[in-house]
This record gives C-alpha cells, structure tokens and sequence, in this order.
C-alpha cells in the first residue's frame, strides 16, 4: 500500500507544469475530444511506466547492495533539485497535425514525451526502492490521471489558476524527504 501511495503522490505533484501536462492541454485544445485523449494517456502511461517501474525493479533485485540503496536515496534529492527546474514544450515535441485520431495521436505522443521525463525516471526510482512493478505502476499512472485529467478539461484555465512554483517546490520537498529518509534507513540512523 506505501508503494501505491508514495507513488500516486511523487508522480501527481511532480507532474504538474510536467511537458507532459503541456502537452494533454495542446492536445486538448486542439481535439476537443476529451475521452479519447484521457484514454490515450491512460495506455501510454501505463505502458511506459511499466516499463520504468520493471526497471527499476530488476536493477535493484540485480544491484541489491547497501551501496545501491545510497544511489536510489541520492536519486530522490536529485529529483528534488530536478523538479524545481520548470518544463517547456520544445518546438519539436508539440504534435504535428494528425493523421490519426486523437487516441492514437495522444498515445504515440505521450509514450514518446514521457521518455527520459522526470516522472519516468522517478517511476525507475520507486521501482527500486518498492520492488513492486505492479503497485508502482498503478501508483504513478494514478498519479498521472490525477494531473492530468483536469488538464484536459481545463486545459489552459488551470495554468492560470494553479501557481506552478508552489507546487514544484511541494512535489521537491517530497523528494527531499523520501531521499532523506531512504539515506537515514540506510545509515542505520533510524
């Protein structure tokens, strides 16, 4: 259950102002077909955080070592310092106009957006630190919808409203803490 919800956490907070949530608002605004893109999302999320959170979990049952427990603590505080860094859409991750329809043009583009991302090398993270594919994987695609999905419906009023430093630094505190914490579990500090 800690994985499920550390998971849905890290990844809801650190998604906001994420490219990827750009990148449901452009969507959004350029579909309008709200379903088809919170489906695409849904199945891009999942295959790629899947993947992640395998990842992670076999690296750490291969890697398994008090060393390696450091490298994930550490991960986490680079994490945190990683999230305050604010996201933009780069000219040539915005979709180009479709030839598919809005799920498939939303699949393909999330799945390819959301690689090398902070919430997928967090996903990689949680998978190593939990060791549970399947809790991490809920977790952060949870975590995803919960960002996302109001994205969708109100795309560009919500950037307004929401103030996008406040909760950078929210979603960098909880880095800080889950590395701090795995750093003094692994010390022996606590």
């Amino acid at each position: 259950m800690e994985a499920l919800l550390t998971s849905t956490a890290v990844v809801a907070l650190a998604e906001i102002g994420d490219k990827t949530q750009l990148l449901a608002i452009i969507l959004a605004t350029r579909f309008k077909r709200p379903v088809p893109i919170i489906l695409g999302i849904f199945a891009a999320t999942v295959a790629n955080h899947f993947l992640a959170a395998l990842v992670g979990e076999q690296v750490a049952s291969f890697l398994d070592g008090q060393w390696f427990r450091y490298v994930i603590a550490i991960s986490f505080i680079l994490m945190a310092a990683w999230t305050l860094i604010p996201d933009k859409l780069e000219e040539d991750e915005k979709p180009k106009p479709a030839r598919f329809g809005a799920f498939v043009t939303t699949l393909i583009a999330f799945f390819l957006v959301e690689m090398g991302d902070k919430t997928q090398i967090a996903t990689v993270a949680l998978g190593a630190r939990f060791q549970s594919v399947l809790w991490v994987t809920a977790g952060t695609t949870l975590g995803m919808m919960l960002a996302n999905v109001p994205a969708v419906f109100l795309g560009n009023e919500l950037i307004k409203r929401v103030p996008l430093n406040v909760v950078r630094l929210i979603a960098a505190l909880l880095f800080l803490i889950i590395g701090l914490w795995l750093l003094i579990q692994t010390a022996g500090w606590f």
